[in-house]
């Protein structure tokens, strides 16, 4: 029985991360449209949302996002 309660939470957990890992895929993306960021590390991504996320102006943030891309 544990080891089912284990195992569940465990598949729940993977599918949430992949569902959370899309919807960063999109708002990276929506500011580095033709960006590849299927190489980036999980600090890299939470880099550029943190940047998404901040109170600067759309311009920096797309700036910014962009030079941190190259």
């Amino acid at each position: 029985m544990k080891t089912l309660i284990a195992t569940t939470a465990l598949a729940l957990t993977a599918l949430a991360g992949a569902a959370s890992a899309s919807v960063d895929t999109t708002a990276i993306q929506s500011y580095a449209p033709n960006a590849d960021i299927s190489q980036l590390s999980q600090a890299e991504v939470n880099t550029l949302l943190s940047v998404i996320h901040s109170g600067d102006s759309e311009s920096e943030k797309r700036a910014t996002v962009q030079a941190l891309l190259q």
